[in-house]
């Protein structure tokens, strides 16, 4: 799943500004880490329901995705 991520859908987040890492997978469960535009991002339940659609169509299998939301850490605190 990890290579999928990095491979197809992390690209797609690119274009936006965004960026996307794998930080575990458990079960049907695939924890995510957001940043970038998608720290901040008002419709990160969309896209992860839309990348659960897309992983389900790629590659069958049915994943819940678990998303945290991090700054770069370069970004202030305000």
């Amino acid at each position: 799943m990890k290579t999928y991520l990095e491979q197809v859908l992390a690209p797609r987040i690119q274009g936006d500004g965004g960026w996307v890492e794998y930080e575990s997978e458990e079960g049907d469960q695939l924890t995510l880490i957001f940043r970038g535009e998608c720290s901040k991002c008002h419709m990160l339940d969309r896209c992860t329901a839309w990348m659960e659609s897309r992983i389900l169509g790629d590659t069958g299998r049915t994943i819940h995705i678990r998303s945290i939301r991090r700054k770069p850490f370069f970004w202030d605190n305000n």
